[in-house]
């Protein structure tokens, strides 16, 4: 690099991904802490090596072919031309897959990508807790983590991707790309690997499993809103011309390379967090855990287009995002006897779907990236400067596919191909002993243990089904 310039702008863009990677890895510490947290004594410290272990596992994986996916797939499935030459430059044994003196951006801008796989993975960790054998979480967490959500995100958050350009998909931060696709997923392995022993009555009723730590599991969801600073920054290019070159204008970017502010994306996230806090505060009636949850939930229904909205549109979004995730938990909970063990999916999944959808109205006429060359044209309208817009009807197609065709159904599957061979569940008695019992031991060894009042009903409906 000759050029001072230039130079500086390659090396404040590579330092710039490398604090933001620092700062989400705090959001895997808060998701390991909130579960652990959530989770019961005899089973925090198996919910503990799980996230534990999707750091080594699903960082391997991504390096050998995840990254890879991202740049292979922008295309589509037969839809607007193959595989373009570029993906052939991340194949693992790649010269840009390590140390390069002339490449400084390719590993910090894959462990940011890196860091969002972990989080896709540790969602369904949570929703999936104390009953699921510790090698089936780990291969749904290579599937969402290294396959799935990269597919999704090579479809629909890449300025290239065939989403983005035939339907002018939006979602800046990804309240489809990591948040629906992982809820959808949760929801699929929760369909076929069923309710923890003694959740739901012979008649129905739903019995609260409390968890062992109110407060850690409270500060795990702080650590969480701390880490998704990090997540906003590394969605975003921090300098790039979107200008020409005669008439240059530098900006960051969000990750189409359409031009944004840290300054409005700022007032968005905290203005979408506190409309979440506000309505989860109320509808919980002031339970510290979900009204914590509900601002997290709040910031991932104003994801998709906190680029781009009014700060007061944030908040009514994380407000309505807040109502829908919390109502959606408790009536999915009650009609079709989902065992969500943190509420992951509706925190994630309801509230990023819907998210996706208002952004396409919200937002509707946007440009949403700058058109590819030689791309077809958009299906759903375009911008005076022929630039593809953003528009309901791609949102809401969007939100399916993350969702429902790249989320539940193929988790349902693998969920479905776990239990057929004896890998999913855990058995009976080792779920009521605990899954520390036999490998970890207590996890309190010092503190007297007093028994719960539901254990019993555990221990009666084992004995009931035997």
């Amino acid at each position: 690099m000759s050029d001072l310039t230039d130079s500086l702008n390659v090396l404040f863009t590579e330092f710039y991904y490398w604090v933001t990677v620092v700062m989400m890895f705090l959001i895997h510490v808060g998701f390991a802490t909130y579960e652990v947290g959530v989770s019961r004594r005899k089973n925090l410290q198996h919910i503990l090596i799980k996230n534990i272990m999707v750091i080594p596992v699903v960082t391997v994986t991504f390096f050998l072919f995840g990254w890879w996916i991202y740049f292979a797939f922008v295309n589509g499935p037969f839809l607007n031309g193959g595989v373009p030459e570029l993906a052939e430059s991340f194949y693992p044994w790649s010269v840009l897959m390590g140390p390069n003196m002339g490449d400084r951006i390719t590993g910090v801008f894959w462990a940011a990508f890196l860091l969002f796989s972990w989080t896709a993975a540790s969602i369904i960790s949570g929703a999936i807790m104390e009953r699921t054998k510790t090698g089936a979480f780990l291969i749904i967490a290579v599937a969402i983590g290294s396959v799935f959500w990269i597919i999704d995100a090579s479809w629909g958050w890449s300025p290239n991707g065939w989403m983005v350009q035939l339907m002018g998909y939006h979602d800046a931060y990804a309240s489809g790309v990591i948040h629906a696709i992982a809820g959808g997923a949760a929801l699929g392995v929760l369909v076929v690997l069923g309710p923890r022993i003694g959740k739901f009555g012979p008649n129905g009723e739903i019995r609260n499993i409390r968890p062992h730590n109110v407060w850690m599991a409270c500060v795990g969801l702080l650590l969480v809103y701390t880490g998704f600073w990090g997540f906003y920054a590394a969605c975003n290019i921090p300098l790039f011309n979107v200008g020409t070159e005669a008439e240059p204008f530098f900006s960051a970017t969000n990750i189409y390379l359409m031009p944004t502010t840290l300054s409005g994306i700022t007032f968005n996230f905290l203005m979408s967090l506190s409309g979440g806090l506000m309505a989860g505060y109320y509808l919980s009636k002031a339970d510290p855990y979900w009204t914590l949850s509900c601002g997290l939930t709040g910031i991932i229904a104003a994801s998709a287009g906190n680029d781009l909205y009014h700060p007061i549109q944030a908040m009514l979004v994380g407000v309505a995002g807040a109502i829908i995730a919390y109502k959606g938990h408790f009536y999915v909970e009650r009609r079709f006897k989902i065992d969500d063990g943190v509420g992951a999916v509706a925190v994630h999944g309801y509230s990023g779907f819907f998210g996706v959808v208002i952004a396409g109205f919200l937002l509707w006429g946007y440009p949403a990236a700058a058109p590819v060359v030689g791309s077809a044209l958009p299906w759903f309208g375009m911008t005076p400067d022929g630039f593809p817009a953003i528009n309901p009807i791609g949102n809401l197609i969007g939100a399916v596919i993350m969702f429902g065709v790249l989320g539940f159904l193929p988790f349902y599957i693998l969920a479905r191909v776990l239990k057929a061979i004896g890998f999913l569940r855990v058995p009976r008695r080792v779920e009521l002993a605990g899954l520390d019992e036999n490998t970890f031991g207590d996890g309190y060894p010092y503190l007297p243990h007093v028994e719960t009042d539901f254990e019993p009903i555990e221990r009666r409906e084992v004995r009931g089904s035997a």
